[in-house]
């Protein structure tokens, strides 16, 4: 464990945040930025990134922004994710390891293996307890008790891993091919239903519905779909395009298209934002089926993003989030993260229309 810099790691930004104004995280990693994740317990922001290093800020009550703790991979970081007390960090990487750090000691450990990389880490929080499950680029899910040194059980996927999210007991699997795979958390070890995405193009991203009834999916194509678990509800289910731009006024048909990197629900609302390889974020109601609010912050694109606990803060990367491939990490891309105090007309859902 290592602590930042304690010359610049506390910026204090006045007394309030301007109202229209993000607020940047001091001592940002300096590589792109793949994850970020805020503890379910206090305004903890865990930033996970290709240096390496999975970096702790604590946010205060005026934005203000302090780095805490700082743990290594042995390759670049791509998940990060919190138990549901708030005292361990999880995450997992390129190494092929999941690492958990723990708060309260400052010590960190490997607690999960793959033959490939460690795509994503979730917590599942259960009645029989919580377990870390890590979806990976070797075609397995494991399931892992952080008290034992092996996997609880493995699962077979039918492709590479490159999303999932949990609402318990609701579990979405994303991989290469488009193939989306939904478990019932109450009986893990194999999917319920298995279906290839309603999008044409790769999958870059799976959210659960707070709810727990259904998900959304973003391509890289510049759509998401909103999908429901359950038959019943498939009248429901819709897809729409974002993350695009006209090439010119005149030629409305040749658009711009850009990548879907990150879908996230707001904890109180049930609304949820998603962000592009376009560098704009926009905010959406489903059940209305409309955009609350777009915002376009970034000189560059936007890779990941979350909600604090209660909803008052959305943090979101701008870094080079690799949708061109090498060639396109070009020198001088910026890598940061940035804060926005979320005001209600933005987050909370449309009323009904009568």
């Amino acid at each position: 464990m290592s602590f930042f810099n304690t010359t610049s790691s506390s910026t204090a930004v006045g007394t309030a945040p301007a109202p229209d104004k993000d607020i940047e995280l001091s001592d940002p990693p300096t590589d792109s930025i793949s994850s970020l994740a805020f503890s379910p317990q206090a305004d903890y922001l865990a930033v996970g990134s290709w240096d390496n290093n999975v970096r702790i800020y604590e946010v205060g009550a005026n934005g203000q922004t302090q780095g805490k703790a700082m743990y290594a991979h042995q390759g670049p970081v791509l998940s990060v994710c919190w138990n549901k007390d708030g005292t361990k960090l999880l995450s997992g990487g390129a190494d092929n390891a999941g690492r958990m750090f723990d708060v309260t000691t400052g010590q960190s450990q490997q607690v999960a293996q793959h033959e490939g990389p460690i795509k994503v880490v979730k917590w599942i929080e259960s009645p029989q307890g919580g377990i870390l499950v890590t979806g990976s680029w070797d075609k397995t899910l494991k399931y892992w008790d952080l008290r034992a040194p092996n996997p609880i059980t493995s699962v077979q996927l039918p492709e590479r891993c490159y999303t999932l999210d949990v609402a318990y007991p609701l579990m979405v699997v994303g991989t290469a091919e488009r193939h989306i795979q939904i478990f019932n958390l109450t009986s893990p070890t194999a999917a319920f239903k298995t279906m290839v995405s309603p999008l044409k193009w790769q999958t870059r991203v799976v959210s659960c519905f707070p709810s727990a009834n259904g998900f959304a999916v973003g391509s890289v194509e510049g759509r998401v779909a909103i999908q429901y678990v359950e038959d019943k509800d498939s009248s429901n289910n819709f897809s729409f395009k974002c993350h695009r731009r006209d090439q010119s006024p005149t030629s409305k048909d040749q658009s711009l298209v850009y990548a879907v990197n990150d879908i996230t629900f707001h904890p109180v609302h049930g609304t949820f934002s998603t962000c592009g390889s376009d560098g704009t974020i926009n905010f959406w109601d489903k059940d209305a089926r409309t955009r609350l609010k777009t915002f376009d912050p970034a000189p560059g694109p936007v890779p990941a993003t979350c909600f604090n606990r209660t909803g008052t803060i959305f943090a979101y990367a701008i870094s080079y989030d690799w949708s061109k491939g090498h060639s396109g990490m070009t020198p001088g891309h910026p890598n940061k993260v940035m804060l926005h105090g979320c005001k209600d007309d933005e987050v909370k859902r449309k009323p009904a229309k009568r």
